[in-house]
């Protein structure tokens, strides 16, 4: 099983733009080198602040609007997040209480595999499986 974990904005790293200090970095990379020595950590990235970033809003009939950041519920925006590939809910569980957060909250969702959705024809399937070959291969 895929699991997005999904590490949440706050007013000082979004707004006030604040950077990990060296001392975070470095237990945060020492966290992301036991996930990999472990074979869990698939990707794993920050992001930065919303002012940043930018919002595609769709309407249906009209092009995509472009909508620049900044955004104002920083609570609802993201700070950074990993992609982990584990045996369960309770692994990735496990690996994120070891996670170096003193204060916040992460978001764990399981990512959809195609076999997920019911109307995924075995040429879906297929076509699929190829483009993720193509995709790992570049």
């Amino acid at each position: 099983m895929r699991f997005m974990v999904i590490v949440k904005s706050d007013e000082k790293t979004d707004v006030a733009g604040a950077q990990p200090s060296a001392e975070e970095l470095q237990e945060m990379g020492k966290f992301n080198e036991e996930l990999v020595k472990a074979g869990v950590m698939l990707a794993g990235e920050g992001l930065l602040p919303s002012s940043e970033g930018f919002r595609l809003q769709y309407s249906g009939t009209t092009e995509a609007r472009v909508v620049d950041g900044p955004f104002a519920e920083s609570k609802e925006l993201i700070a950074g997040f990993w992609i982990l590939q584990v045996k369960d809910k309770a692994e990735v569980i496990e690996w994120m209480r070891r996670a170096p957060f003193r204060e916040g909250e992460i978001e764990i969702r399981r990512i959809a595999e195609l076999e997920d959705f019911d109307n995924a024809t075995p040429e879906i399937v297929e076509h699929e499986q190829k483009l993720r070959e193509q995709a790992e291969a570049n």
